[in-house]
């Protein structure tokens, strides 16, 4: 039993700290027996991130609790499979399906499908684009990048700043970069100078950081959507990183707390994927139950640096 509060919480905990391998995009992940009173579909974005691996534990620990059977396809990032995903769903005939949307505005046709056939939706993570969904389960991102440029101030940035921006037509990236433009217009000590989406990969992150360098060599600091970016830019910093220059990042993994802890990383936005998965299937278990669900719940993110960092860690 993990412990945290949970439906409708707004209270901050320790992310998850665990993380599990990802299953492959063809297979499906299952739990609950075959004898579970209702059936629910998890198309995540993907498990190549231990973000997402954070909010399937979370599901998959809600679905064991309420004896659910919780079918979970990862999507690779691709939006094409997921809408596969949740076909195959409709097909299945589950009671309701949670979508961790890949690209907001093409999860649209994922949720008309299920809606066709009479299926509830949760929208998980990132919203859905003009998307039938009787709940939303999200962070508030737009406040976490609110923070995120005012930590780098009070750290004492000035000056030129590159961000790295996440999958393109994703609510979490839309709503990060808003809000980290919020707090670029408040503070006239920062100048964006490059924006380019890495897609929240680390590996991507490597390479985009590595270009942009090349371009803007005067950088002082980095906004990376998350911490897999701010990981990657990291690497391509080097020595830098921590030192002139400094990166921010937004998840709160394990690796990127870490990061915090060694002195590469300046911070990052800690959010609760664990918590997020089990309220999912918490509150997908009310509303099939007969119960009644809030349209929105919005999950309260923090700022993690090194002065509170001790907070998140073991």
């Amino acid at each position: 039993m993990r412990g945290v509060q949970r439906a409708g919480t707004t209270a901050l905990t320790v992310a998850a700290l665990g993380f599990v391998a990802a299953c492959g995009g063809g297979d499906a992940e299952g739990s609950g027996g075959g004898d579970a009173e209702f059936t629910i579909g998890l198309s995540v974005s993907t498990l190549n991130n231990p973000f997402f691996v954070d909010i399937e534990q979370g599901a998959q620990e809600a679905a064991e609790e309420f004896g659910i059977e919780l079918i979970v396809q990862d999507s690779q990032n691709d939006p094409a499979t997921q809408i596969s995903h949740v076909e195959t769903f409709v097909t299945q005939g589950v009671d309701l399906i949670l979508i961790n949307a890949v690209d907001s505005d093409q999860a649209t046709a994922a949720a008309a499908a299920a809606a066709n056939a009479d299926i509830p939706v949760i929208a998980l993570d990132r919203s859905i684009t003009d998307g039938e969904v009787v709940q939303e389960i999200v962070s508030d991102n737009v406040q976490g990048g609110e923070l995120a440029a005012d930590a780098l101030v009070e750290a004492g940035v000035e000056g030129d700043v590159i961000i790295l921006q996440g999958v393109p037509g994703s609510s979490a990236s839309r709503e990060r970069g808003e809000g980290f433009g919020n707090g670029v217009e408040a503070h006239s000590e920062l100048n964006v100078v490059a924006e380019q989406p890495a897609n929240f990969d680390r590996t991507e992150g490597l390479d985009v950081m590595t270009n942009l360098l090349e371009s803007n060599p005067d950088v002082s600091a980095v906004f990376a959507e998350n911490d897999e970016m701010a990981l990657g830019a990291i690497q391509a910093l080097g020595e830098r990183a921590g030192e002139d220059v400094l990166v921010f990042g937004f998840d709160g993994t394990p690796d990127g707390l870490d990061a915090i802890v060694s002195g590469t990383l300046a911070g990052t936005i800690a959010q609760q994927p664990e918590e997020m998965g089990f309220q999912a299937v918490e509150q997908a278990h009310t509303l099939l139950d007969g119960g009644e669900i809030e349209p929105k719940i919005q999950i309260e993110v923090q700022a993690v640096t090194p002065q509170n960092v001790e907070q998140y860690t073991p």
